[in-house]
């Protein structure tokens, strides 16, 4: 770990829904963190922290795991399918960029990049191959859903 705001910052992340850098903000200065908006926004970054779908509703940010990704992917990915070396990701309206950002976090090495839009991600593999594994991949361990 970098530093010990940057181990608070997880720790508050992990006890409780945080929402907006502003909340992250206070919370760290009512634990004696001095901090501004641009050190919030860096740590965010260097943390790679992303933001899911929180229970009580609204956003939360948290730190993308295999765990993290099957939690939100579970309510937004409609259905997958590929062409090529292509992985299309059909998602809820709304969803797949945050989607995006969690699959980009756990860094697949068959994974050449991604983009996404409203409701739709492309996945760009390196072979067609990787495309397959990727699939059965996401079908195991996150999504449940079948290329």
């Amino acid at each position: 770990m970098a530093n010990p705001r940057q181990e608070c910052i997880l720790t508050l992340i992990r006890e409780q829904d945080v929402t907006t850098q502003e909340q992250l903000k206070a919370l760290l200065e009512a634990e004696g963190f001095s901090v501004t908006q641009a050190t919030i926004s860096r740590d965010i970054r260097q943390l790679q922290l992303r933001k899911e779908p929180s229970p009580k509703g609204g956003q939360r940010y948290c730190r993308p795991t295999v765990g993290n990704a099957q939690r939100l992917m579970s309510h937004t990915v409609k259905k997958i399918d590929c062409a090529m070396n292509t992985v299309v990701i059909l998602c809820h309206v709304g969803t797949a960029q945050a989607a995006c950002a969690t699959l980009d976090a756990l860094s697949l090495p068959m994974v050449v990049g991604t983009i996404a839009g409203d409701d739709t991600i492309f996945v760009m593999t390196r072979s067609e191959q990787n495309a397959k594994e990727l699939a059965a991949y996401l079908q195991t361990h996150i999504w449940g859903s079948s290329c």
